[in-house]
């Protein structure tokens, strides 16, 4: 897929892995458009980046995606690659009842929710462009779960065949289907995880596999995860699960 001259619409994109891809598709010479909750964090985006546009939308509520919707096939109608990124991880135990489950940011609506609804949304303004894409954003955990992240590692799963799913019927269309699986990086999501990757390193990744139509995008440590997944589950998940 060509890596220059697409208007790419970003979730979650103020801030880490979010904001590392916004910047490499901008000097790749993309137009960019990002969404967030947090209007100072966009701000501060559009400041590092001089050309990124930006707008407040809270993807967990439906009417904030719908207004995303409207106004990108307004003002950007040759939007041509979604990028599914916005993300929340807790750690829930759930021997402690709904409490942690219900408490703060949703995980659910946030990382799956969100994510299906928007590839359905965009999906008709997509399917008008010569060359296509939806990128969504799964996670090394959606494929060797930690236990104490059960929602988290659940949504990611999701994501996973989802994004299996939708690339099988969009086969046949100029609409490409891409999921980047990242390992641990040091990002606000992950609490400033000094042992993750910097986030650049995934974004260079993903704007590479989508120059060479690699479509499944696992970076550093994740393909270990994938792999053991495949050959010897129950051995990865309880090594990934030793505390």
């Amino acid at each position: 897929m060509n890596i220059k001259g697409n208007t790419v619409l970003i979730t979650g994109g103020a801030t880490g892995i979010g904001f590392a891809l916004a910047e490499v598709f901008i000097k790749a010479g993309n137009t960019v458009i990002v969404c967030g909750r947090r209007e100072v964090k966009l701000k501060a985006a559009q400041a590092g980046l001089p050309g990124l546009r930006t707008i407040v939308c809270d993807v967990t509520k439906k009417k904030d995606r719908e207004i995303l919707y409207r106004w990108v096939r307004d003002n950007f109608p040759a939007l041509n690659i979604l990028i599914n990124n916005a993300g929340v991880q807790k750690m829930i135990n759930l021997q402690e009842g709904p409490r942690e489950l219900l408490e703060g940011d949703d995980e659910i609506a946030t990382n799956f929710e969100a994510p299906i609804h928007l590839a359905a949304r965009f999906m008709p303004l997509l399917l008008k462009q010569k060359e296509a894409a939806v990128i969504n954003v799964s996670s090394g955990l959606g494929y060797v779960p930690i236990a104490a992240m059960p929602v988290y590692c659940a949504t990611k799963a999701g994501i996973h065949l989802f994004t299996v799913s939708l690339r099988y019927q969009l086969k046949d269309t100029p609409v490409k289907v891409f999921e980047v699986i990242p390992p641990r990086v040091n990002t606000e999501l992950g609490g400033g995880d000094e042992e993750g990757i910097p986030p650049a390193e995934v974004a260079v990744a993903v704007i590479k596999a989508l120059a060479d139509d690699e479509y499944n995008v696992m970076v550093g440590e994740a393909q270990g995860l994938v792999e053991s997944a495949r050959t010897n589950f129950e051995h990865a998940f309880l090594d990934i699960n030793q505390w």
